[in-house]
């Protein structure tokens, strides 16, 4: 497995993680503390975590069948996503299972 595939599933765990938290953040302040303004934020953020969502559950899939997780372990790593903090949980796990399984490439002789 190459490198970049683990690397992009990160980029997408930690991105979608903080859109999650600050959509949570968004929601507690636009009903609970009825804060001016928050409707907006929370359109805007809902709406790109929503979309980036979806570009991690694609590489969260393309990382779990080239490490050829079962079924349970990949659904798990693919709901990770909704649920605040817990793609930051398993964002680390993956990344220790997965990092042996990373080939370097061998230098071109020239």
């Amino acid at each position: 497995m190459k490198q970049s595939v683990l690397t992009r599933y990160r980029a997408m765990a930690y991105l979608t993680g903080v859109l999650l938290i600050l959509l949570t953040l968004g929601v507690i302040a636009k009903y609970a503390l009825d804060v001016s303004g928050a409707a907006g934020f929370t359109t805007a953020v809902g709406i790109a975590h929503g979309w980036l969502y979806v570009v991690y559950l694609a590489f969260a899939f393309d990382l779990g069948t080239k490490a050829k997780w079962p079924m349970g372990k990949l659904a798990w790593t693919l709901l990770a996503g909704t649920v605040p903090t817990a793609v930051f949980f398993v964002e680390r796990r993956v990344t220790r299972e997965v990092a042996p399984l990373i080939v370097t490439p061998e230098p071109v002789a020239a």
